[in-house]
C-alpha cells in the first residue's frame, strides 16, 4: 500500500477514480479563538498491491496538541478488489468538513489509520493573524 496524496485543503471531489483537490494548505489563521472555520476537505489517494486484495478499515481523525478528537472521524472499509490485468489499484477518499471548531491557537494533525494502524499523519497549524505593521517594518529593513 502507498499513499500517493493525503492533504488538507479547501475543497475535494471524487468523480470516476479522479481525484479533484482546491487549495491545499496547512495554516489557518485567525484574529481570535475559538475560530470556526467554515468548510475544509481532507483528501486522500491510497494504491494498493494485488497482495493486499479484501477489507481494509480506515479511519480519519482530527486531533489537537493534546492528543483530544475534536471533528468529526470517518470510520469506513474499502473493500479492494483488483483486476487480473492490472497489477495495483487506486482509492481516493474524501472527509468534507463543514464548521470546525477550533478552542485554541496551536498545533493539529489529521491521522489516517489503515488496518488499524496510522499510515499517514498531516499536521497543521491555527496561528494568530500576523501583525501588517511588523510584518512591514521587517520587509523595509531587509
Amino acid at each position: 500500500m502507498n499513499i500517493e496524496a493525503f492533504l488538507l485543503c479547501d475543497a475535494a471531489t471524487e468523480q470516476q477514480g479522479k481525484l479533484n483537490i482546491l487549495g491545499a494548505f496547512d495554516n489557518i489563521y485567525a484574529k481570535k479563538v475559538p475560530i470556526v472555520h467554515p468548510a475544509c476537505a481532507v483528501a486522500a489517494r491510497i494504491r494498493f498491491e494485488k497482495v493486499e486484495e479484501g477489507n481494509h478499515p480506515i479511519r480519519i481523525l482530527i486531533i489537537d496538541e493534546d492528543g483530544k478528537s475534536i471533528g468529526p472521524k470517518l470510520d469506513g472499509n474499502v473493500n479492494v478488489s483488483i483486476g487480473d490485468d492490472v497489477d495495483s489499484t487506486v482509492t481516493n477518499i474524501v472527509l468534507n468538513i463543514q464548521g470546525l471548531k477550533f478552542e485554541k491557537y496551536g498545533q493539529y494533525r489529521i491521522d489516517l489509520a489503515i488496518d488499524n494502524k496510522i499510515e499517514g499523519s498531516l499536521p497543521f497549524n491555527v496561528r494568530d493573524i500576523p501583525n501588517q505593521t511588523k510584518l512591514q517594518k521587517n520587509t523595509n529593513n531587509e
